[in-house]
C-alpha cells in the first residue's frame, strides 16, 4: 500500500512540475552565466579558444621525435635477491631539445634513472634500469618502464623481462 501511494504521489507531482513548465512561454537557463549577455560571452569563448590555440601550437612547436635502442631488454636467467642492470640508449631524432621528464618502473623491483640533462637534436644519452627481483619472486618476470618526454605521442613504454630462479 505504501509503495502504491508514493508511486501515486511521485507521479502527481512530476505531472505538476510538466504542466507548470509547459505553462511558461520564457525558458529560462539552469545555467548562470554571471550575468554576461550572449554577446559577451561568445567574445570570451572566443578568446579562450585564440589562447587555447596559441598555447597548443607553442606545445608543438617545443615537442622533438626520440628513438631507442631496444624496446625489450630480456636479463635472461636471474637469481632472486640479486642486481641485474641495463642501459638504453636515447637518441633526439628532432630537432628540439629532447627532455625526458619522467620515468616510472611499473613494480619497485625496477629502478629507472632518467638522464637529468635536455639531449640535443642528433645526440644520444643512456637510461640506466635495474633489475633486483625480491626473495620469493621466482619464473618469469614482464616488467614495464615508461618514459614520458616532450614528444609525440608523450608516452613510450619499454619492457623488461627475466626468468627468475
Amino acid at each position: 500500500m505504501k509503495k502504491t501511494v508514493f508511486i501515486v504521489s511521485s507521479i502527481l507531482f512530476l505531472s505538476s512540475c510538466t504542466s507548470e513548465a509547459s505553462n511558461n512561454s520564457e525558458v529560462v537557463s539552469a545555467v548562470a552565466a554571471d550575468d554576461q549577455s550572449e554577446a559577451e560571452l561568445k567574445a570570451s569563448m572566443k578568446e579562450f579558444e585564440k589562447e587555447e590555440a596559441k598555447r597548443l601550437k607553442e606545445e608543438a612547436e617545443s615537442r622533438t621525435s626520440i628513438s631507442f635502442d631496444k624496446m625489450v631488454h630480456d636479463y635472461g636467467n636471474v637469481k632472486p635477491d640479486s642486481d641485474n642492470a641495463t642501459y638504453f640508449t636515447i637518441t633526439n631524432t628532432g630537432k628540439k631539445p629532447l627532455i625526458i621528464e619522467n620515468v616510472e618502473a611499473s613494480c619497485g623491483c625496477t629502478t629507472p634513472e632518467k638522464p637529468e640533462k635536455p639531449i640535443l637534436p642528433g645526440k644520444s644519452d643512456r637510461m640506466k634500469v635495474s633489475f633486483h627481483p625480491k626473495p620469493g619472486q621466482v619464473g618469469e618476470i614482464d616488467k614495464k618502464v615508461t618514459v614520458t618526454a616532450n614528444t609525440e605521442p608523450r608516452l613510450t613504454v619499454l619492457t623488461i623481462k627475466a626468468f627468475v630462479k
